[in-house]
C-alpha cells in the first residue's frame, strides 16, 4: 500500500489501495452507516441510494444502513429516497424535543439519532459523476488505520469550464482561512469535500454547526483534539454534482466564516444569525439573513 505522509501529519492514500476483501476482513463486527443528507434532490437522490444499495448492502455487506436525512425538501426527495431502499427520516421529525434548524449540518447531527454504525459515511444527494468506490475508500483508513478518527475524500472535479469549474467557496474562503489561521490543515485538497467519513464516537463528541460549515468546523476541532494525524485523505478519482448559484455562495461562505473566525480567532457569535447584504442588478440591495448556530456535542443527548 503507498501511503503518503506529508509534514503536517495528515495521510493520504488512494481509493484501490484497499481491496473489497480486505476491508470486509478487517469491518469484523463494525457496522456502517451510509448517510446521504438531501434537500431538493429527487432528481439524483435514488441513484446514489440503489447503487449503493446493490453494490454495497446486497452484493456484499460492507454497509449495514443507508440512511437519508431529508431537509425540509419541498419535492419529491423523501419518497425517491424511500422507494429506492432508503431508511429516509425528516430531519424536522428526528428528536423534535431538540428542535430544528435547516441546513446540511443539521441534518448530519440529526443522523446520530438514527443511525446504529460504528463508521459513518457521508455523502452528498446531487452526485452526477460518480461511482460507488467513494464508500470503501473513505472507510480504508477508517477500518486499518486505528488512530484515524477522520477522512475526507478528494478527486478531479471536471467541467464545463476545466477542472476549477467549481470548488469557488474552497479556493476563495476555505483555503484561505485555512493557510491563515489553521496552516496544519494545509495538505487537504478539498477541505469542504461532502464525501467524508467518522468515527461515530469522535462525530458525537463535536460541535457542529447546522449549515455547510459542518466540514470545515469538523476537520479544526478534529485536528485542535487530536492532532493532524488524525485525519486523512483519499483520492476518489473524479465526482460531479451541481453548482450552487453564487449568491447562495455567498450564504455558505458567512457560514464558514463564521466558524473558522470563532475556532482560529476567539470570534464571540453576535447571536444565531448574520445579515448578509446582497445587491442583485439594479441598486437596491436585498438583506438575507444567515443562520450561524451550532449544535452541541450530541454525546450527552445520545
Amino acid at each position: 500500500m503507498s501511503v503518503d505522509v506529508p509534514v503536517s501529519g495528515i495521510r493520504a492514500a488512494r481509493w484501490e489501495d484497499w481491496s473489497l476483501d480486505d476491508l470486509l476482513a478487517a469491518k469484523g463486527d463494525t457496522r456502517v452507516s451510509l448517510v446521504v443528507p438531501a434537500r431538493n434532490e429527487a432528481g439524483t437522490v435514488g441513484d446514489v441510494v440503489v447503487r449503493v444499495r446493490e453494490r454495497l448492502v446486497e452484493t456484499v455487506s460492507l454497509v449495514d444502513e443507508i440512511v437519508v436525512i431529508d431537509s425540509d425538501s419541498t419535492d419529491a426527495t423523501y419518497d425517491v429516497a424511500a422507494s429506492a431502499g432508503a431508511d429516509v427520516h425528516r430531519s424536522a421529525q428526528i428528536r423534535p424535543d431538540l428542535g430544528t434548524h435547516p441546513g446540511k449540518g443539521e441534518a448530519m447531527w440529526k443522523s446520530l439519532f438514527v443511525t446504529t454504525g460504528d463508521l459513518l459515511v457521508f455523502m452528498d444527494a446531487d452526485l452526477t459523476d460518480w461511482d460507488t468506490h467513494f464508500v470503501p475508500g473513505l472507510l480504508g483508513p477508517l477500518l486499518t488505520w486505528p488512530d484515524v478518527r477522520l477522512v475526507k475524500g478528494f478527486y478531479e472535479r471536471p467541467g464545463e469550464r476545466g477542472p476549477l469549474d467549481g470548488g469557488r467557496v474552497t479556493e476563495l474562503v476555505a483555503r484561505p482561512l485555512i493557510s491563515l489561521l489553521f496552516p496544519e490543515l494545509a495538505d487537504l485538497v478539498q477541505p469542504l469535500a461532502g464525501e467524508w467519513a467518522v468515527r461515530r464516537s469522535h462525530f458525537a463528541s463535536l460541535t457542529v454547526p447546522t449549515g455547510y460549515a459542518v466540514e470545515l468546523a469538523a476537520l479544526i476541532d478534529t485536528a485542535a483534539a487530536h492532532g493532524a494525524s488524525a485525519i486523512a485523505q483519499v483520492d476518489l478519482g473524479s465526482r460531479a454534482h451541481g453548482h450552487q448559484p453564487l449568491l447562495d455562495l455567498g450564504a455558505m461562505s458567512v457560514q464558514i466564516l463564521e466558524a473558522a473566525l470563532r475556532r482560529g480567532a476567539g470570534l464571540q457569535p453576535q447571536g444565531e444569525s448574520a445579515v448578509l447584504r446582497q445587491f442583485l442588478p439594479g441598486p437596491v440591495p436585498r438583506d438575507r439573513v444567515v443562520e450561524t448556530i451550532e449544535r452541541p456535542a450530541a454525546e450527552a443527548l445520545l
